[in-house]
């Protein structure tokens, strides 16, 4: 569903010509996490056995988790690093894990032990060498695609529509302008609230369902 997402996206946006059919970090993966949504939404309710309905909702809320919460460490993780060269000059490998255990340990706080080998780990991420600054446009697609499936389920008329006009623009116009064409504000704290709000319910659903099971 993801990649095909991206396919679609991709075939959508063609007739804006080859300058501005790609999308921008910010919506590069709307289409395909929306798929994700589609498609997790539909096997919720197809499934019968609480078991494995609470089995794929937990897996679903540790992608999002990995999604937004741990990328919007990495980002500051790759801002810290990017400042400490800037300040402080060539940066050893050592110091590079010392900005990332420290940002690690921000994510984490007391509910795991991290050992001094994890302290390495920064160097297996191939975003942070080949497209910097990328890691944060999951976070940014995971909460914006929350927000709008909420969106879809709240007011589904005409929202299929406005969501493949999205699509269809590609990258020819700004970010907040393609998504206030469906009614909605990026700029404002209460969009990305209602994202978070989604993402609250799914634990508290997955709370609900593991106390019933046992």
């Amino acid at each position: 569903a993801h990649e095909l997402g991206h396919g679609v996206h991709q075939y959508l946006s063609r007739q804006q010509g080859v300058l501005q059919s790609s999308t921008p970090l910010t919506t590069a993966e709307t289409a395909s996490v929306f798929g994700e949504m589609l498609v997790f939404q539909k096997l919720m309710k197809e499934l019968d056995d609480p078991k494995e309905k609470l089995a794929l909702l937990i897996g679903k809320i540790d992608d999002t988790i990995a999604t937004v919460f741990r990328q919007i460490s990495m980002n500051r993780f790759e801002h810290a690093m990017h400042t400490a060269r800037r300040e402080e000059g060539e940066l050893t490998t050592e110091r590079f894990s010392e900005l990332w255990m420290e940002q690690q340990k921000a994510l984490y706080g007391d509910s795991v032990s991290l050992t001094d080998e994890y302290g390495i780990w920064w160097s297996y991420i191939p975003h942070f060498l080949h497209t910097p600054g990328y890691v944060y446009a999951y976070a940014f697609g995971e909460l914006l695609v929350l927000a709008l499936y909420e969106e879809y389920t709240q007011r589904p008329d005409g929202f299929s529509d406005r969501y493949l006009e999205l699509l269809s623009a590609g990258g020819s116009e700004w970010p907040q302008d393609l998504v206030a064409k469906m009614g909605l504000d990026i700029t404002q704290p209460d969009f990305w609230n209602k994202g978070l709000s989604s993402f609250e319910r799914m634990v508290e659903e997955a709370e609900e369902m593991a106390r019933v099971i046992k």
